[in-house]
């Protein structure tokens, strides 16, 4: 018996007609189970979605033996089960039946729980919230807040006919991109009922909005546009400028350095900060001007333009709703342009930054872009625009930067 076979499966179990499945895909169907399990025999009852991460199933066979050949089948295959890919796990259940009861969250009612995947709660106002469920009819009241499930929206209908359109048209699927942040993939939406018939909202802000009581007080602190995008005539997005920018970098086959980012970006006006980090699987950095007027020329010439050519580490740019970063003032993911001492720091050699500067485009060693700007302002970069060595070579092994 291979390891494999003694992790997937348990014999030690009494046979069962009803089969537990483990590791399926996020989310998977009724008839991906379906058709796992159909040659084994006639399925009556299925329940999915189930467990704390909603990555396990069970399947009620007709007959006992049927759940048996399907059991014995994939011990003894040199082929694991798989749906979409992915290994799944197959073993007796210790229920001999599936009762399929409803849960609170099935029982219909005329407010929906709604999580929003893949965002932070600041990429989703509560304006295009208002206005992707205003649809299916009139929305009474909003109240969004941030759970261990991540950020979530109770929203409330007249009735329980309209939230039932809403949900069954709405399950599942994507916020339309034009209505969110340039440097969000997606943003999918996760609903059921909730238990509440009516939401008790104390005053209009950006967390909270009833549309049936234009006399509530409001809370301006709250209401502060920079914390929400405004939405124009035609329901699309309208941005608010800032002197930061959030900067998502895609295909990334170079490393991206905070001296790369700061040639880059150093070229359209005075860079005072910036900082990377990793968010949902990608690189991203924020990068603050002095200014917006600086910020909205850099963001307008780099939009949508690659680092490196071949199309490498291409930029996606929107505006932060941060305006001054709280960084280190030398590391290898932040930097500090307005402290007076960094000069200082460059000269003593602080760890790391010899290894990451790029070289120069005369061949003339490797030197420190920050030790050149410190003295020339913001056009003494060792990088050649573009690259002077026609093959792109570095000692590094990675190209200049292309601009492209």
């Amino acid at each position: 018996m291979s390891s494999s076979g003694q992790t997937q499966f348990r014999y030690t179990q009494t046979p069962s007609k009803v089969v537990h499945l483990r590791n399926l895909p996020w989310e998977c169907v009724e008839g991906e189970l379906v058709d796992l399990c159909k040659r084994f025999g006639k399925i009556v009852n299925t329940k999915s979605n189930v467990g704390a991460n909603r990555n396990q199933a069970f399947v009620e066979f007709a007959d006992l033996n049927q759940a048996i050949s399907m059991v014995s089948f994939y011990a003894s295959s040199s082929e694991p089960a798989q749906i979409r890919g992915k290994t799944v796990y197959i073993q007796y259940s210790n229920r001999h039946e599936i009762v399929n009861n409803q849960s609170p969250g099935d029982v219909p009612g005329n407010v929906l729980l709604v999580t929003f995947e893949g965002v932070e709660s600041h990429e989703v106002s509560i304006d295009v919230i208002h206005l992707v469920f205003s649809a299916f009819g009139f929305v009474h009241k909003i109240a969004t807040f941030e759970k261990a499930a991540g950020f979530q929206a109770l929203v409330q209908f007249t009735d329980v006919e309209t939230a039932s359109v809403a949900r069954n048209s709405l399950d599942g699927r994507s916020i339309p991109r034009y209505l969110l942040p340039e440097h969000v993939v997606s943003c999918n939406l996760r609903m059921s009922y909730s238990a509440h018939t009516d939401l008790n909202i104390k005053f209009q802000s950006h967390r909270s909005r009833d549309y049936t009581n234009p006399y509530l007080p409001v809370n301006h602190t709250a209401m502060d546009g920079s914390m929400q995008p405004a939405l124009g005539a035609d329901g699309k997005k309208v941005e608010t400028q800032s002197n930061v920018l959030l900067a998502l970098i895609e295909n990334m086959q170079y490393a991206v350095t905070v001296d790369v980012l700061h040639t880059v970006f150093s070229a359209y006006g005075t860079v005072q900060k910036i900082a990377i980090f990793e968010k949902n699987g990608s690189t991203q950095a924020l990068i603050q001007y002095s200014d917006i007027a600086t910020a909205a020329i850099a963001k307008e010439a780099l939009e949508g333009h690659c680092i490196y050519d071949g199309g490498y580490c291409k930029l996606r740019l929107s505006y932060s709703r941060h305006t001054d970063l709280n960084v280190k003032a030398f590391s290898d993911k932040s930097r500090d342009y307005t402290l007076p001492d960094l000069s200082l720091l460059v000269g003593q050699k602080a760890p790391g930054v010899a290894a990451s500067a790029p070289p120069t485009g005369d061949g003339g060693g490797w030197q420190n872009p920050q030790a050149q700007t410190q003295y020339s302002g913001y056009g003494g970069s060792p990088y050649m625009y573009p690259s002077s060595d026609p093959t792109g070579a570095s000692p590094s092994g990675h190209p200049p930067p292309y601009y492209g």
